[in-house]
C-alpha cells in the first residue's frame, strides 16, 4: 500500500489585480513564492502551487520533489483569494484517498519553520482545525468594514458578531488539519462564498470575514489557533523556532 501524503497548498493568480498588494501581479515571477517554496524543501515538506501563469521553463527549474505545480483555469467570477478555495476543494476532492494531512497557507507571506505533520500536537488533536489568528477581536474596524456585504446578506451574520466580538481574530493564511476535516471545511466556506459572495461590490475580497464565520459558528469547538500553530501575525518573528509557520 503506497502510504498517504501529507501538503502544504498553496495558490498565486497572476495576471489579476491583487487588492492586498494594490498591484496586478505578473506572470511568471517566481519570487514571490521562493521564500516559501525554500521553507518547504528545507524541512523535507512537500507543496503543490495553484498558478495560472507560469511559464514551462519556470516549472522545469523549480519542479521537484517538494514542490509541485497545478495549473488552474482562472474563474474571474471570484476574486483570487475566494477562488483559491474552490481550487482546493475540487483538487482534494479528487486526491482525498492519497492525502493525509493537509495545510492551506498564503504564498507570498507564510514560510514553515517547523513541519507540523510530525508534531505531538498535530498527531494527537486529530479531529482540529488549525488556523492562524492576530493579536486583535473578531469586532475590530477593519473587520467591521470587512464584512459590511456579509452582513446585510446572510441572515443572523450580525448575531455572530455579537456572540465573538471579543473573540480572537482567526486568519485565513494558515488553515489545516487531517483531509477530512478541512474538505468539510471547504465545502462550507466554498458554499458562503458561491452564495453570498458572487455580488460582491466592496473593496473587500470576503475571505476574512467568511473565514471567520464558518469557522466560529461550524468548528468552534474544534479549532486551534496561535501558538504553536503561528507566530504573531506581523510582528516578522524571523528568530522564533518555536511554531509551525510564520505569517510575516
Amino acid at each position: 500500500m503506497i502510504p498517504k501524503k501529507n501538503l502544504i497548498l498553496a495558490c498565486q493568480i497572476s495576471g489579476v489585480y491583487d487588492v492586498n498588494r494594490n498591484e496586478t501581479l505578473q506572470h511568471d515571477d517566481f519570487s514571490l513564492v521562493k521564500e516559501w517554496a525554500d521553507s518547504l524543501k528545507k524541512l523535507d515538506l512537500q507543496g503543490v502551487l495553484f498558478h495560472n501563469g507560469f511559464s514551462e521553463n519556470t516549472i522545469a527549474k523549480y519542479q521537484n520533489a517538494h514542490l509541485k505545480f497545478e495549473k488552474v483555469h482562472y474563474d474571474s467570477y471570484f476574486n483570487p483569494n475566494v477562488f483559491r478555495y474552490l481550487a482546493y476543494k475540487n483538487y482534494l476532492e479528487q486526491q482525498k484517498e492519497n492525502i493525509c494531512g493537509v495545510f492551506l497557507t498564503d504564498v507570498s507571506d507564510v514560510v514553515a519553520i517547523k513541519n507540523p505533520f510530525i508534531q505531538p500536537f498535530f498527531i494527537n488533536n486529530s479531529q482540529a482545525i488549525f488556523c492562524g489568528d492576530e493579536p486583535k477581536p473578531l469586532m475590530n474596524d477593519w473587520m467591521t468594514e470587512h464584512s459590511a456585504h456579509f452582513r446585510k446578506s446572510i441572515p443572523g451574520f450580525d448575531s455572530y458578531e455579537e456572540n465573538f466580538k471579543n473573540a480572537s481574530l482567526l486568519n485565513c493564511g494558515i488553515i489545516g488539519g487531517k483531509t477530512k476535516i478541512i474538505l468539510e471545511f471547504l465545502g462550507h466556506v466554498c458554499e458562503i462564498h458561491q452564495k453570498y459572495n458572487q455580488n460582491q461590490t466592496s473593496a473587500f475580497t470576503g475571505d476574512m470575514g467568511a473565514f471567520n464565520y464558518v469557522i466560529r459558528t461550524r468548528f468552534n469547538s474544534r479549532v486551534i489557533h496561535g501558538f504553536p500553530v503561528n507566530t504573531v501575525f506581523k510582528a516578522y518573528q524571523v528568530e522564533r523556532k518555536d511554531c509551525w509557520f510564520r505569517h510575516k
